[in-house]
């Protein structure tokens, strides 16, 4: 019956369908109030070492309480006192009666609120940068493999220069390796609220410790050890400043940014029938056309995209409207802001790797393509090879005008193929150099340096960025859905 109600009631499919289990327990209200339980062991450990009156027997029985959480007591306590701080803080007191007296001392609702959310921001971004590795990493192989395989580039998303796949891949891997260290930044900037007090003045514990200054700088410097912080933040209000929280989602919405370009690419490209998605052997693309291969990972991918750029005006907005030292009206959006972003993030990663992994590229229909168009981009090529024959340049210059119109209306008008080449090969004219049209027609003398630069942006900028995360390069992704 338990699991029937379930399905009473919305359920995020973020969660239901798509994160991962490593980042949706990173947001859990499991992982949250265990969280909590060890900052107040941890503050508890630090203002014993500090001279207050607390026992061993004390820290032993909250640590040996640490994880055996009564959510139901919990909720029903937070019913009746309106306050989820108050309501843990007596939840993990009927369970430590002899440490209930020092639960929480000198604390405020932050140090274990603001402290939690600091501490899985961190661990959400120690997810995401390994996943954004491989994704790289993927890409690179990619990359590298068709770096010299001409293709049709765009531009207004008209046939435009020959480029390389593989370079066209590292426009891709260049908006990624700039995601990784947008990413690393936050990450290693982040500090610990620490130990300090309702309006961030310590003032507090400066009377637990009788005005012992140097020990309140202790006590917040031994916490944040113990939570595996280097550093807290010198200044905070009731809360560490939201612009952090600005921070970190800038960065999150930025790969979102990113991910959609790539997908938007992929699925461009598809359309043409030059490069695929994977595609399973049982997978369907519509319920009504049998024959179709949609490339639904990448519009995944995107259509998450958007909500993840989207979802930076929260924290834009919050951070601008917290009144003085702080208002409440950060939190129930905070709820909803930081897990979803981070959770989005994870997501559209993890699909991008899958996509990446199993990129099919069609070469033939890449050289259909080129030969469709190579003749009219071809058109300088051949002037210049008239003009070192000995003709003039102005006169070649019309009768090419003259034949590439005559082309081009029998591609746009009749629907035919573009025969540019066949009616340069009958004309008298171009005689002189019909023996060069092969050498002047080799699509690889279309694509300048393309396959050169794909070597050296992978040798000197992605390789490198990869090396921290060369013991985590082997998970494969499987999506379930």
């Amino acid at each position: 019956m338990k699991e029937a109600d379930e399905f009473m009631k919305y359920r995020s499919p973020l969660v239901s369908r798509y994160a991962s289990k490593e980042m949706a327990y990173n947001f859990s209200d499991r992982k949250k109030f265990t969280t909590w339980r060890k900052l107040w062991i941890y503050l508890a450990k630090a203002e014993k070492a500090l001279g207050l009156p607390i026992t061993d027997a004390q820290i032993l029985e909250m640590e040996s309480h640490e994880l055996d959480i009564d959510f139901a007591m919990a909720a029903e306590e937070e019913r009746k006192l309106r306050h989820d701080v108050m309501a843990h803080v007596h939840t993990f007191a009927h369970c430590c009666p002899a440490a209930a007296p020092i639960i929480h001392l000198g604390a405020t609702s932050c140090y274990v609120g603001d402290n939690t959310d600091l501490i899985m921001l961190r661990d959400g971004f120690d997810i995401l940068l390994p996943k954004l590795a491989r994704v790289i990493d993927r890409l690179a192989n990619f990359a590298e493999k068709y770096a010299d395989l001409p293709t049709l580039g765009f531009t207004h998303y008209q046939p435009a220069q020959l480029t390389t796949v593989g370079k066209r891949a590292c426009l891709w891997l260049q908006d990624l390796a700039m995601d990784m260290r947008n990413l690393q930044r936050p990450r290693d900037d982040l500090r610990f609220r620490g130990v300090k007090g309702t309006t961030g003045t310590q003032a507090s514990f400066l009377q637990l410790f009788q005005g012992d200054h140097d020990k309140v700088e202790d006590l917040d410097r031994m916490v944040t050890e113990m939570a595996g912080f280097k550093k807290a933040y010198l200044v905070t209000g009731q809360t560490y400043s939201r612009k952090v929280d600005v921070d970190c989602l800038s960065s999150l919405a930025s790969l979102g940014a990113t991910v959609h370009k790539i997908c938007t690419d992929i699925r461009l490209l598809a359309n043409l029938k030059e490069i695929e998605e994977p595609f399973e052997k049982d997978q369907i693309g519509s319920s009504a056309m049998p024959y179709k291969r949609n490339p639904m990972r990448a519009e995944r991918c995107c259509s998450l995209a958007r909500h993840l750029v989207a979802l930076l005006a929260d924290p834009l907005q919050t951070a601008s409207v917290q009144w003085l030292e702080r208002t409440l009206d950060d939190s129930a959006n905070r709820r909803i802001s930081l897990p979803e972003s981070f959770l989005t993030a994870d997501i559209i990663l993890s699909t991008l790797q899958n996509i990446t992994e199993g990129l099919v590229v069609y070469p033939k229909v890449i050289e259909r393509h080129i030969r469709h168009e190579l003749p009219f981009m071809a058109t300088e090529n051949i002037i210049m090879a008239m003009v070192k024959a000995g003709g003039n340049r102005q006169d070649c210059h019309e009768k090419i005008r003259v034949l590439s119109q005559e082309a081009a209306a029998v591609v746009k008008q009749e629907g035919g193929d573009n025969d540019l080449l066949a009616r340069v090969q009958q004309d008298p004219y171009f005689a002189p150099v019909l023996g060069q049209l092969d050498t002047i027609l080799d699509p690889k003398t279309f694509i300048g340096r393309a396959p050169q630069q794909v070597t050296r942006f992978l040798s000197e900028e992605v390789r490198p960025m990869l090396e921290p995360y060369r013991a985590k390069m082997d998970v494969k992704i499987e999506l379930e859905l």
